[in-house]
């Protein structure tokens, strides 16, 4: 996407006298999140996945975290306002050619976010934030309505993993039927994708596999599982590389085939850090030596 129709960038648009021409930029991304002051998950971990995969991250706070290894300590929301005031700055200005949804708290900023987003004409991922990795609710129970009718009919991709598709549908997953049932339920409610997140599936012991569907075509994703505790920020990572590839013109399969083997190099990379559950590894492509104490 060029710059805004009045910026220098825009194709057409005049040029100061004696400026060179800027170098193209970037697949712009944009996530729509909650900030993680242990910088493993939230927009931190989405920016850094846009980094990662060539992109250029964008954000907009939805809540601050006080937050670590071991847990949510606090949870302050933004105002409504300052949501949509971020949102337009960037989108209005800059331009977007994806967006990623992650922690909304409420039901005013899920429903502020859907009609931010039905006024976009660029795809989104939704990644339904329910509870932290710790256990830690992130979600109102009474924002769970506002989820269902208005933020998931605005998804290219939905991405629960398996205790959001019960919170969200009731659906209890403990096979791959049962995900096949959680996807029609998820799509039900309107996006055009589902990804159901089977990575906490009990009888795939040394398997990692997910579903994608839109209904007609059905797309096991299977990855070896690594036994490594420290995966702080899977479900945000893996939904910020979907919507780095959407950024860049990928179509939903390809975009989420590449998420998955992203993700999955970097779970395998994850590191210690703190008392408690560390990252993964979102630099983990670029990685030569190793640290030293």
């Amino acid at each position: 996407m060029s710059g805004s129709p009045g910026s220098p960038d825009a194709p057409g648009a005049p040029r100061p006298a004696g400026t060179a021409p800027s170098r193209p930029h970037p697949p712009l991304c944009l996530t729509v999140a909650g900030s993680d002051s242990g910088g493993g998950a939230g927009l931190q971990a989405d920016l850094k996945t846009m980094l990662a995969l060539g992109v250029h991250g964008m954000s907009v706070v939805t809540a601050v975290t006080a937050q670590n290894s071991l847990g949510v300590k606090g949870v302050w929301e933004l105002p409504v306002e300052a949501v949509k005031g971020q949102y337009r700055a960037v989108v209005d200005d800059i331009g977007v050619q994806a967006v990623k949804t992650g922690m909304l708290s409420s039901a005013a900023l899920v429903e502020t976010v859907a009609e931010l987003l039905a006024a976009t004409a660029a795809p989104a991922v939704v990644d339904p934030v329910g509870v932290s990795k710790h256990g830690d609710a992130l979600l109102a129970a009474s924002a769970l309505d506002a989820v269902r009718g208005e933020l998931l009919p605005r998804a290219t991709v939905a991405t629960p993993n398996l205790d959001e598709v019960t919170q969200l549908t009731g659906v209890v997953v403990e096979s791959e039927d049962d995900m096949r049932r959680a996807a029609d339920a998820v799509l039900a409610y309107g996006p055009a994708w589902a990804l159901i997140k089977g990575g906490h599936l009990a009888d795939h012991g040394h398997e990692a596999v997910d579903l994608l569907t839109d209904g007609a075509d059905e797309r096991w994703l299977r990855a070896p599982r690594h036994g490594n505790r420290h995966t702080h920020g899977t479900g945000c990572t893996l939904a910020s590389a979907i919507a780095a590839g959407l950024a860049k013109g990928l179509a939903v399969p390809e975009a989420v085939t590449g998420a998955k083997a992203y993700v999955t190099g970097a779970i395998a990379a994850g590191f210690a850090l703190g008392a408690g559950i560390g990252p993964v590894d979102h630099a983990w492509q670029w990685r030569r030596t190793t640290w030293t104490a």
